[in-house]
């Protein structure tokens, strides 16, 4: 009888901490999917919105979208949320306050972002494209109870050609009994197995994005921000792009008045838009500070490069601990749990600088995504996105914020051990898939990046040796030669 009321203690106890972390899951997911929707609504087509069957439709995939990518954000806040609560909880063990913050916590945001990574990639996303292109079966009445069975037969006949497909990719690189015997069970091998293969895949792609990005960081910051102007006279260039705007406008006047000059008024107007979009940057150019000018441009600069070179040198230390160490793989060990143990050498600053590395890789991917010759019809644009084109950016967004976790550990960037679902993939234990990812990631970073700053010279050599008439320089199919810079630093005028 003394130890009834201790058990039942401990029930209530227990049951009041899963209405605590679930309300706390609850109430993280809400500010995520209120954030992903204004995010979406900024870049969906206004004219998307009608008042009949079609907007029913759209508003249900918007829902979806918004859905995904809150999961989306969600994966990438989780291995920082995850590594500064270890922090936090070396530093305020007995807190009160905090108590909230445990591993329990922990472990369940991971397990929910693992399964709702699969409900968006599997279902959701699927049944929102498809129910976007459906118009019901022929012989059916129109309506919105044809669409959905539509796209329930359309989500059959695709559940059934992937599981075909890795069914018959499982067997051929596993053709022993038990892994045939482990074929048929759905739940406990096919999703995870499916998973870790999108898994794979996402660390291949960003394996491609990542690189890329990081190079292409230092044009991007360099349109957004206001480079010094050395050796230029703004006030000059203002004026000659004054004139010529000018002198567009006269020409697109006498040609409005002439009946055979509808050819070229759409071009002319093209240009007169370029133009004022160039006058409008230089002057912004003019009006910046000194400050900003001189300072934040080089300071934002030498900080991407620093950056940069951390994670080349991270990169390169985890190739020499995969050498000589065996816990260095992301399956080869275990930590004491959350709030045991420091995970970085240097305490709270390398957790900080860990947690800042993965948000700038994850940053870089995306921009090297968008910078990618293949997706750049991706890349979405202000008030003139189609639902179709949403939905493809949230499903490559998805992809590539679950797999930023698993890069990040392989690459050695965090030790932070892989939870959920995340740490079960059967090619993190490879040892020769994982030193390849990172020798490869490592040589292609640097490749990149040699390439990026060896670009002017390049083309001077080509120039001065008489081969840039052949086309040899791919320097010309950067965005910086063909289109005006975001901060009107040309000296084109």
């Amino acid at each position: 009888m003394e130890g009834q009321p201790d058990e039942v203690s401990a029930r209530e106890q227990h049951f009041h901490s899963q209405v605590r972390e679930s309300t706390i899951c609850f109430l993280l997911f809400a500010v995520l999917y209120v954030v992903s929707y204004f995010i979406i609504t900024r870049y969906k087509r206004k004219s998307d919105e009608q008042e009949d069957e079609d907007a029913v439709v759209n508003r249900i995939s918007l829902f979806l979208s918004t859905f995904t990518l809150a999961v989306s954000a969600g994966a990438v806040l989780l291995l920082p949320f995850s590594i500064i609560s270890n922090e936090i909880l070396l530093v305020f063990p007995q807190n009160y306050y905090i108590q909230w913050l445990n591993g329990s916590l922990i472990h369940g945001l991971w397990n929910l972002a693992s399964l709702f990574s699969n409900l968006c990639l599997f279902v959701l996303m699927p049944f929102a494209f498809f129910f976007l292109e459906s118009e019901g079966f022929a012989g059916l009445k129109k309506g919105i109870r044809a669409r959905i069975l539509e796209t329930l037969v359309m989500l059959l006949l695709l559940a059934l050609l992937i599981l075909g497909m890795v069914w018959v990719a499982s067997a051929l690189i596993n053709s022993d009994a038990a892994s045939m015997e482990s074929l048929y069970d759905l739940w406990e091998f096919y999703l995870p197995y499916l998973y870790s293969c999108i898994s794979l895949m996402g660390c291949l792609l960003l394996l491609v994005c990542t690189p890329v990005g990081l190079s292409r960081m230092f044009t991007v910051m360099g349109q957004l921000l206001v480079k010094p102007a050395i050796l230029e006279d703004l006030d000059e260039q203002i004026y000659m792009i004054t004139l010529e705007e000018e002198a567009l406008q006269r020409r697109l006047i006498g040609l409005g008045l002439s009946p055979s000059g509808e050819c070229n008024i759409m071009e002319l107007e093209q240009e007169l838009e370029n133009v004022k979009s160039l006058k409008t940057k230089l002057e912004r150019r003019k009006k910046a500070s000194a400050w900003e000018r001189n300072l934040v441009y080089p300071a934002v600069m030498v900080l991407l490069l620093i950056e940069t070179s951390i994670s080349v040198l991270l990169v390169a230390c985890n190739i020499l601990c995969l050498l000589v160490d065996e816990t260095a793989m992301p399956k080869g060990r275990r930590g004491l749990g959350i709030g045991n143990a420091s995970l970085s050498t240097f305490g709270f600053v390398g957790a900080a600088l860990e947690i800042i590395l993965i948000f700038y890789l994850m940053v870089s991917s995306v921009v090297g995504f968008y910078s990618l010759r293949l997706f750049g019809n991706f890349t979405p644009k202000k008030d003139d996105t189609t639902m179709t084109k949403i939905i493809g950016n949230c499903v490559s967004i998805l992809v590539l914020s679950s797999a930023l976790p698993v890069m990040s550990r392989t690459l050695g960037i965090t030790r932070f051990d892989l939870l959920g679902d995340f740490g079960r993939f059967n090619w993190l234990g490879n040892f020769y898939i994982v030193l390849s990812y990172n020798l490869l990631f490592a040589i292609v970073t640097t490749l990149c990046l040699v390439r990026k700053f060896t670009s002017a010279v390049r083309e001077e050599l080509f120039k001065a040796l008489g081969l840039h008439k052949l086309h040899l320089s791919d320097t010309s199919r950067d965005s910086e030669a063909t289109k005006p810079s975001a901060n009107g630093h040309q000296k084109v005028l």
